[in-house]
This record gives C-alpha cells, structure tokens and sequence, in this order.
C-alpha cells in the first residue's frame, strides 16, 4: 500500500504530531508499505531525507516553535503523481490538511483524518485571539472530520467529544503506540550524576513541550510545594519551549532553583536515561488528546500522577499505577506526589508493575493493527461522490476567509500581510 501523509509538524520539531507520524511512518515501513510525507520546512532538519517532501514555511509563527506552510507547492503534483498515493492521511485541518482534501478529491482517494489536538486550547498562538476564534477552531475541525472518510481519534474521550460536536463520519480509537523497549533500560544513576542530582534524592520528573496550554505553572506550583515540604526531593524536567523561563521564576520565587533541573530535548538513549533517573512522573495538562507521554514513562516504570482529563484518564487508573486527580488543586496533587514517596517497598514495586503492563497494552504494534486494519476497509471514492463533496469544502473556506478577515482588523498590518499571503482574497 502507498500511503499519503500530510503534516504541518514534522522532525526536528519535537511534539506529539510529529512523533505521532514518525513511528507510524517507520512501523509502515517495517510491514512492507510505502510511505511518502509532505511536511513544512523546519530549521535543522536533516540534509538527506528519504521520501519526505518539504514545503516552503514561515518558521516561528507569532513567536511560537511552528512552521506556517506557504500556499504554494509546486513539484507536489508531481510528487504525488509519481508516487500514486493508495490513501491520503492528514494530520491536521488546516494549511496541509486543506492540500490533503484537494489531493484526495482530485484523485477519488479515501481521506483520513487523526484528530491530534484540541486546536481550541492553541488559539494564542494566533493573533487577535477571542472566543469566537475559539469556536471557529471547533468548527473548522468539525466540518473537515466530516469531510473525511475515516477519523482517528487518540482515546475515547476525544472519540466522544467529536461525536457530541457534530462529527457524523466514522471514528477509531487509534492511540500512538510506545515501543516499551526503548524506555526499559537506561542509566538513570548516571543521569543523576550528570545533571547534579544527588544518588538518594526522591526524583519527581516531567517530559514534554514547556509551553503555556500545558498548564506548566500550575504544575510547577505542586513541584514546588512538594519538594518545599521534603527538601531533599528535586524535579527533573525534560523539553524546552516558551514557559521555560516561567517554571524557573516560580522556583526561584519559591526558595527552590537549585531542586531544579532542566534538561532540554532529549532522545534515544539519553531520553531513556532520563525516565529512569525519576522516581514518579508529574502530568497536568488539560489539553491532550491522547497520554503519549504518559505511556513512554510508564514504559520506564514509573508510576504516574495526572489530572483528570482527556489522554490522562485513559492511561492512568488510580492507586493501581499512579494517581489521577479530580481536583486541579496544588494542595491534593502535591500530596499525591507524597502518597507515591511514601509506599511501602511492595506497593511501590506492584505500582511500577502494573505501569509496565499498561505501556504495554498501548504497544505501537498494536495501534498500528488498527490503523492498518481501517486503511484496507476504506474503498477509492467515486468521482461523483467526490464532486458532490465540493459544496462542504466550499463552506470550509468560506469560514476560513471571513475568519480571517476579523484577524487582519485586530492584528495590525505586519500580521495582516502575513494572512493575506496565507489566505489570498478571491477576486470573484
């Protein structure tokens, strides 16, 4: 099979998008498939890649770490003609969702469509963000899921979510899988060592983007108390982005920056190393669609404290590998923290156990079962069905033009240039 993906995020930038498609992409390819990925332009990305194709992008957008693809690609007919797609998979809505929709409707593909992200909770990213943004965000995933023949959705919460907005087009719980072994085994003594965490400390350990929906503060705020009540605790932190600074502030602030260690991107070996230098993994982003990040640490055995929300609570049971929390409250999640460090010896092994088990019932070749599984169930649409498609796409962007058309009022003229570069007026 020759599958199609489409992505505005792609390596080296580090997020669950761009994981996401890596080790579907590598699992494909394992299996025999063929897989070609048209993806943005990021700096530092490497020199010689095989079957990826890269589109001209404006990088930081509105000081964020994404990339916002030009509206113009053209060697990807080309591309995409010699390649000849069997299916068309779009990771996103927008920008390179809009050149999946053209691509699978000129061919009569089937269009699939994952669900990643709850894009109402990133609307800062853009200028003049407002409610009404927010609910265009929700809108516009909406009608493009409805244009599409199969939706993947990370977990049940979002697979519920999408059907209570309006989603009528079929949906599968499809998670990211994790490859357990590559978390299993790592040197976390000499991490520690490394990073000048002393051998005893009792590690509370987070991973991923630092970035303001993560809810960073609110976690940095239990972090801080926690370690406040047992001084010889210290907080490992793995990732980079903007509410770096932040976190170290609120450290700062609370008598804490040397407990803290900031660790920046890590991979590979060095990632594993880092998951088993901690003791427990802190999470407490509301914004997730799925727990990847939840199963990679329970790969390394460790067990979990997360709010409850959307990804979390399909991973995290309570008490039985780590603890999932109703309440978004400092005071109960830093206690949390200390229920863990308390365990008895036993109870804290049977945690660990049952972390370990739980990573692997979300094995990547599992999902990869299921993703496969939909592929061949979906058939090359007829070219009638694909013409009468045309009237939604229509509606999409004519809600995408007179979006915009707010944003270019309020963001003032450098940022109005940009969306006019981005979405041309048309001239009929």
């Amino acid at each position: 099979m020759n599958i199609l993906i489409l992505t505005n995020t792609f390596t080296p930038h580090v997020g669950g998008v761009a994981r996401s498609v890596t080790a579907f992409a590598e699992e494909y390819r394992k299996r025999g498939h063929r897989v070609l990925i048209v993806a943005p332009e990021f700096p530092g990305m490497p020199p010689d890649e095989i079957d990826v194709v890269r589109i001209p992008a404006i990088q930081n957008f509105n000081a964020s770490d994404f990339s916002v693809v030009l509206p113009i690609h053209p060697l990807l007919t080309e591309t995409v003609d010699v390649f000849r797609p069997d299916i068309v998979h779009s990771q996103h809505p927008f920008l390179l969702g809009m050149t999946a929709v053209r691509i699978a409707r000129h061919r009569g593909l089937p269009l699939v469509f994952t669900h990643h992200t709850l894009y109402e909770r990133y609307t800062h990213y853009v200028p003049g963000d407002s409610p009404a943004l927010k609910r265009f965000a929700i809108e516009l995933a909406t009608r493009y899921a409805n244009l599409s023949d199969q939706v993947f959705a990370p977990s049940e919460s979002i697979r519920d979510l999408l059907q209570q907005r309006g989603v009528t087009t079929p949906i599968a719980v499809v998670p990211t899988g994790v490859r357990p072994e590559h978390f299993a085994h790592g040197d976390g003594a000499a991490f520690r060592s490394r990073m000048g965490i002393p051998e005893g400390a009792f590690v509370v350990g987070h991973l991923g983007r630092l970035a303001p929906e993560k809810n960073l503060e609110f976690l940095a705020g239990a972090i801080a108390d926690f370690i406040g009540r047992h001084p010889q605790a210290h907080c490992l932190i793995i990732g980079s982005g903007p509410s770096e600074a932040s976190v170290r502030d609120l450290f700062a602030r609370a008598g804490r920056e040397a407990s803290l260690h900031i660790a920046g991107i890590l991979q590979q070996q060095e990632l594993a190393d880092a998951l088993q230098a901690m003791d427990v993994f802190a999470f407490a982003s509301t914004s997730e669609t799925q727990g990847m990040v939840l199963t990679e640490a329970m790969a390394a055995g460790l067990p979990v404290v997360a709010l409850d929300a959307p990804g979390a609570r399909e991973v995290v049971r309570d008490r039985q590998n780590g603890r999932l929390l109703q309440e978004a409250s400092i005071a109960e999640f830093s206690a949390a923290l200390q229920w863990v460090a308390a365990l008895p010896a036993d109870s804290l092994r049977d945690l660990k156990r049952a972390a370990l088990d739980t990573a692997e019932a979300f094995s990547m070749p599992r999902s990869t079962d299921k993703v496969l599984a939909c592929y061949e169930s979906l058939k090359p649409r007829p070219t009638a069905e694909s013409a009468q498609d045309e009237s939604g796409w229509k509606e999409v962007m004519t809600a995408i033009r007179t979006e915009w058309d707010i944003l270019k009022s309020v963001a003032g003229a450098g940022d109005a240039a940009l969306g006019a570069s981005l979405f041309p007026e048309r001239e009929d």
